[in-house]
């Protein structure tokens, strides 16, 4: 007998509990550097200058890296919202909710709780990760199966013209959420797929190829135009930089915002099944059991080619994080589904799946009652917020975090040098500078005498500077 099979509302009560958990989170947890503050700071400047064409890294210095999907969405949350984690983290939240409800149907089609699917992508740790996080990897993911689910929609069926827009809609979002890599992650599989099953002739016929071209290029190619209009360069940076010589060489010198991420040959795979347990160990599982039947079926090989592309392409990459498979999480729970009535001991698996969600909430909670617990976080929140005073300037030490920008609301500024610190303690003001406990320990000790420390976390402390 299967665990809730006779009670919906029991997985509808699991979902709504996961969602709302990741709600206080969102809530609770300050931004984390360097990522998720970065993008957080983007957003709060672009809702602060209302400039909605060229996202800044800091005042008038352009962010190239990124197209502004991402930043729209938390920007314009902000201004509802105001300066705040829950407000920047909201539209994630939402776009994730978006996708548990676009899914749910295929739920249905197999006589199954409509909220199962929801249930297992919410145990998957990357998707429960990122159903909150500042980061333009969720976007992607929410085109890339917008994308793909409207293809396959569109191939099944003659009758609804609406998923044959929505192809292209995806597509031009993609754009704008992380440019061209949208194209290199929907567009292959679906080939693989149309070859296999010979349905060139249904895809030509099934899609309206001029206007959904049309309504593409309507969504996408302005903000490039204006963009580059505004500053000369961005395409050349973006096309050029961003997705050929960061893909190709890790020792890319023109990154002007993050660093190398070197990683060995086929770290994406192990990311897959780090951030993807348990869900990812049972479709290989069912993989390999059906592996002499599993060309016949025209749903499965189509999910398996998504699931399959994206660790593939990236398998010989020099530069990758974990968030990259976030693409791919939707066709794990789908599989997962589809086959969900032919597994043994369910209710184990889903006792199992839900061991990270319940090691987060244990995580969180212990946080809560733990001293000082906030000297161990990522963040220079609480460095700023409880050290900010009337009157007093706030420096930071040759180079500034993305959370103290946040938290400062853009006040801070930055002391590069000596030659700079020497006039700032000529001017007989005092003054609070962060310094990294490491920056620390290289500086001129003719300074170190007019330091007073008033607070520190586990990477900087802050210091009054008085003569």
């Amino acid at each position: 007998m299967r665990l809730f099979s006779k009670k919906i509302s029991s997985f509808t009560l699991l979902v709504i509990g996961l969602l709302l958990f990741r709600v206080v989170l969102n809530y609770s947890i300050p931004l984390m550097d360097k990522t998720e503050a970065r993008y957080a700071e983007i957003s709060r400047i672009m809702a602060e200058t209302n400039d909605f064409v060229t996202p800044q890294i800091d005042y008038d210095v352009p962010f190239w890296a990124k197209p502004p999907l991402s930043t729209w969405f938390s920007s314009l949350s902000i201004k509802v919202f105001g300066e705040n984690e829950f407000a920047v983290r909201f539209p994630y939240l939402l776009l994730n909710i978006l996708v548990l409800l676009l899914i749910g149907r295929y739920a249905k089609e197999k006589k199954l709780d409509f909220f199962i699917p929801a249930f297992i992508l919410l145990t998957i740790p990357e998707f429960l990760i990122h159903t909150g996080v500042v980061s333009t990897d969720t976007a992607l993911a929410f085109c890339v199966t917008l994308v793909m689910i409207s293809f396959w929609e569109a191939v099944k069926t003659k009758e609804n013209h609406l998923w044959k827009y929505v192809f292209f809609i995806g597509l031009g979002l993609g754009m704008l959420a992380k440019g061209p890599i949208i194209f290199i992650l929907t567009i292959p599989p679906i080939f693989v797929w149309t070859l296999f099953f010979k349905e060139f002739k249904a895809v030509w016929k099934n899609f309206q190829w001029f206007l959904g071209i049309l309504l593409f290029v309507i969504i996408a190619a302005p903000w490039y135009y204006l963009a580059e209009l505004k500053t000369p360069g961005f395409i050349d940076y973006f096309i050029v930089g961003e997705h050929f010589k960061r893909f190709f060489d890790s020792s890319w010198q023109g990154d002007k915002y993050g660093f190398p991420k070197s990683q060995p040959m086929g770290m994406i795979w192990l990311f897959l099944i780090a951030f993807a347990i348990p869900w990812i160990l049972l479709v290989i599982q069912k993989v390999w059991q059906k592996k002499l039947t599993i060309l016949k079926d025209k749903w499965v090989l189509f999910l398996l080619l998504w699931l399959l592309w994206t660790p593939g392409f990236f398998t010989i990459s020099k530069s990758l994080i974990h968030p990259y498979i976030m693409p791919v999480m939707v066709p794990i729970a789908l599989l997962i589904t589809y086959w969900w009535d032919e597994f043994k001991n369910i209710k184990r698996i889903i006792y199992l799946a839900l061991l990270f969600p319940l090691i987060a909430l244990l995580f969180f909670i212990g946080t809560q009652f733990t001293p000082k617990s906030e000297f161990y976080i990522n963040s220079d929140k609480y460095l700023i917020e409880n050290n900010s005073k009337d009157n007093i300037p706030m420096y930071y030490w040759q180079t500034k975090s993305y959370s103290s920008q946040f938290y400062s609301k853009g006040i801070i500024k930055v002391i590069k040098n000596e030659q700079e610190l020497t006039t700032h303690l000529n001017s007989d003001t005092s003054f609070l500078l962060i310094i990294p406990h490491k920056r620390l320990k290289k500086m001129n000790p003719s300074y170190l005498k007019f330091l007073l420390e008033i607070d520190n976390n586990y990477k900087n402390g802050i210091y009054l500077f008085k003569k």
